[in-house]
């Protein structure tokens, strides 16, 4: 199975853990802009940061996008 990224979960997971975006910032040493983009699907989050985003949260990588499936045809 094959799976795309929809949009980015991060404000939903930052309102779950209570925490602001710019507190998440200043935990992780980002911009809060780098993280804006993220939110704003103006940039996908590479793994070493969805990873310490996800640990910080305490949330699943999984959690940070919507994930769409879709079934690749094997010809």
């Amino acid at each position: 199975m094959k799976y795309e990224l929809g949009r980015c979960l991060l404000r939903e997971r930052l309102q779950e853990k209570g925490m602001s975006l710019e507190e998440l910032a200043q935990d992780l040493h980002y911009k809060p802009e780098k993280l804006s983009d993220f939110m704003e699907n103006k940039r996908i989050m590479p793994l070493k940061s969805a990873i310490s985003i996800a640990v910080t949260l305490g949330c699943e990588v999984n959690d940070l996008y919507e994930l769409i499936t879709s079934e690749s045809a094997v010809n």
